[in-house]
């Protein structure tokens, strides 16, 4: 599985622009991989990915094979 930074690398060459950790990780959750608890969250996710974003993120994925 690709680290955060690998994917954020893949999509800032491609797309020009840097997905946020949890934007990643919210993608994770709606592709259905497995995502860690984040020590300093609380309760709900607070920045969810945009849905604009999501297509770039899950190309990454793809791209990594998750």
């Amino acid at each position: 599985m690709a680290a955060y930074s690998e994917i954020q690398n893949w999509v800032g060459r491609g797309y020009r622009w840097t997905p946020k950790t949890c934007w990643i990780a919210h993608c994770k959750e709606i592709y259905g991989l497995s995502v860690g608890r984040a020590h300093n969250r609380a309760g709900e996710r607070k920045v969810p990915c945009p849905e604009d974003k999501r297509p770039a993120i899950f190309a990454a994925f793809q791209h990594f094979k998750m």
